[in-house]
């Protein structure tokens, strides 16, 4: 039995490849989407009023592509073995895990709430977006702070 529990830790090769097929994937999603926002730049002369949001939304891309190469390197070394990687982007436990993707969603409702300030159409939505995003952010960044183990 003990062998057969030791050898599942294994099981998690299947979450560390779905990662890194959707960082990929969402690498590539990056890409067309800065194509596209390279080409309303040309086409428009930079007069298009979208382009700071399809350049906003790159960001938002790539911040989540990001957070989904961290979360398949981590959950690898955490469980299979140790890989070489960046300090910045080391996690010691499933909890160091859970800050940095906090992080991240902090960092892309931040950009999400710029995106709808820029296409503001009704001021009391964007009031009420970017309160709710304060609380889920707040509740976050706390949960990173007071949940830390001395």
């Amino acid at each position: 039995m003990k062998k057969i529990l030791e050898s599942s830790r294994y099981l998690t090769i299947i979450g560390v490849l779905a990662l890194l097929f959707a960082a990929l994937a969402a690498f590539v999603w990056g890409i067309f989407q800065t194509w596209h926002a390279v080409s309303m730049i040309i086409e428009s002369r930079g007069v298009d009023i979208g382009i700071t949001i399809a350049l906003i939304e790159i960001v938002d891309s790539f911040l989540i592509a990001t957070t989904l190469l961290i979360f398949s390197v981590n959950l690898y070394e955490l469980f299979i073995e140790d890989v070489i990687i960046p300090t910045w982007m080391e996690a010691h436990d499933l909890y160091d895990l859970k800050t940095k993707l906090s992080s991240m969603i902090v960092l892309v409702m931040a950009v999400k709430f710029v995106e709808k300030l820029v296409d503001v159409k009704n001021y009391s939505d964007v009031l009420q977006f970017g309160a709710a995003i304060t609380l889920v952010s707040g509740i976050l960044i706390a949960f990173s702070y007071f949940g830390h183990k001395n």
